[in-house]
């Protein structure tokens, strides 16, 4: 990868999109301008975002600029997650085999089910009287 290119890849996650730029750096991620350990304070979160840099043994090489949109942290962590493992991809193709194995390319389908008509939720029924 050239010094001055930047790989741009776009993750999704229920209502949340992550759109991720890559350049050769130091490892610095920002994610809407702040820090990652600023925006997502959790492990967890945390650890979702690193696990493709983990997973491929690339943690301090790239500098990783996001913006997320959408959902909650939650959903927003699951995108950024999915758009470093396709921006990784993009850099070089031979780690697929990687990351697919750890799951990090499977988009993760579940959405919230949308409220029917005649009912109060999505599932949830009017209390029935039979008389």
């Amino acid at each position: 990868m050239a010094e001055n290119q930047q790989i741009v890849a776009t993750g999704r996650r229920k209502t949340s999109v992550a759109r991720v730029r890559m350049t050769p750096g130091s490892g610095k991620i920002d994610i809407n301008g702040r820090s990652f350990e600023e925006y997502f304070p959790t492990g967890p979160l945390q650890n979702a975002v690193l696990q493709p840099l983990q997973t491929v043994k690339l943690v301090n090489v790239y500098d990783i600029s996001v913006n997320a949109t959408g959902g909650g942290a939650t959903g927003q962590a699951g995108a950024v997650r999915l758009a470093i493992s396709r921006a990784l991809l993009q850099i070089d193709g031979n780690l697929r085999g990687t990351l697919k194995g750890e799951g990090l390319l499977r988009r993760d389908p579940r959405m919230k089910e949308r409220k029917k008509s005649g009912q109060p939720g999505a599932r949830k029924r009017f209390q029935f009287s039979k008389r």
